[in-house]
């Protein structure tokens, strides 16, 4: 079904890039926004700054097709450049998607057709993700969470949606909780922009998901050059003001949302080649959630590779790239990895978190709705 045919009046979709020197994936990420199924888009790209030539990639489309429209600014980050968009733009619904990742044809169009056949209460509908390299190809890391409804418990625990550009937000949801929060940059806490606007948002609207793979999420080296300890500090801040709000969630949910957190850093710092990072997350993901830790058997292998990375004489930069090209180089297809979805929930980890996840989902909360 192609939504943007069977409406005689779709609703007017207002995608947002916020792009600082973003040369080598703007394209790429311009390209499949222009491709969608769903048509009636506005695309607004902030440029924040950029040094490189991202401004004059993004007019050369803007020539072809009077639906990008360019905005700049100082490099003020990327929550500031996503709000300087959300009040230009003229859509009822918001999409936002960073300037490397991309779009799979029936992404918007998937979407739009669950907001339609959705409740008013519902304010954001998600897609599954996949990681993707620089050439577009899966490299095996992938977001197939399936938790709808009422959702604020389980993303203070978790950041289930997975990225920035899987989610589509009703416009009026912003216009009720506010935009993205810049304080982050001011504080040296940047990184959970995201995953905070959602919190609000969870507070006073449902969730949904299309379970299809429709964004590719890109994970390559010099994405993952960020601070750690800027983001943790921001996840950090995030969980003192949820406590704050709700003082009947207990305790315990907010160590375990640390040690996720803190296993998705030791992740990014292994993947980047920092194993002396990846120890130090990992020890504190271990301390806040200890029996979750040792149910996990991936976390028993992080710390051996990369204490033996440690011990064993550092990689070159050659090396370290030429292993990279040779991993990558593997293919990767949506089958693999709804093979390694099945025998990943069947892991004592996975069954485990199932019981918590279920426990979560029917807490409810004093002040999330008037």
């Amino acid at each position: 079904m192609n939504t943007s045919q069977n409406n005689l009046n779709p609703p007017l979709v207002s995608v947002i890039i916020p792009a600082y020197n973003a040369e080598e994936f703007i394209a790429k990420t311009l390209e499949s926004v222009l491709s969608q199924t769903y048509q009636n888009i506005e695309i607004l790209v902030v440029n924040d700054g950029s040094t490189d030539t991202t401004p004059e990639i993004v007019k050369s489309f803007a020539q072809k097709d009077s639906r990008i429209i360019l905005l700049q600014q100082s490099n003020t980050g990327v929550a500031a450049a996503r709000n300087r968009a959300i009040e230009k733009a003229k859509g009822e619904y918001i999409a936002p998607i960073d300037a490397d990742d991309i779009w799979y044809p029936q992404n918007l169009e998937k979407q739009i057709e669950c907001f339609i056949k959705s409740e008013p209460t519902v304010g954001v509908v998600y897609s599954w993700s996949v990681d993707i390299n620089e050439q577009d190809l899966l490299t095996g890391g992938f977001y197939n969470s399936t938790i709808e409804g009422e959702v604020y418990p389980i993303l203070v625990y978790k950041y289930f949606i997975g990225n920035a550009s899987s989610s589509l937000i009703r416009r009026a949801c912003l216009e009720k909780i506010g935009g993205y929060n810049c304080q982050f940059k001011l504080e040296n806490a940047q990184g959970c922009e995201d995953w905070e606007l959602h919190l609000r948002i969870a507070q006073h609207y449902q969730f949904k998901v299309v379970p299809e793979y429709l964004v590719g999420y890109r994970q390559i080296p010099s994405s993952m050059s960020c601070n750690y300890a800027a983001m943790a500090k921001g996840h950090s801040l995030i969980l003192a003001d949820v406590r704050e709000q709700h003082p009947e969630i207990p305790s315990t949910i907010y160590h375990w949302s640390s040690s996720n957190f803190y296993i998705y850093l030791a992740v990014k710092s292994n993947r980047s080649g920092n194993h002396r990072s990846t120890l130090f997350w990992l020890y504190r993901a271990f301390k806040e959630d200890f029996l979750m830790a040792l149910l996990r058997h991936n976390l028993y292998l992080l710390s051996i590779t990369s204490i033996l990375k440690i011990i064993v004489s550092p990689q070159t930069k050659s090396d370290l790239k030429l292993k990279q090209t040779s991993k990558s180089s593997e293919e990767t297809t949506l089958a693999t990895i709804e093979t390694r979805t099945k025998v990943h929930r069947m892991l004592p980890s996975q069954v485990y978190e199932g019981m918590r996840l279920k426990s979560l989902k029917y807490r409810k909360l004093k002040s999330a709705k008037h």
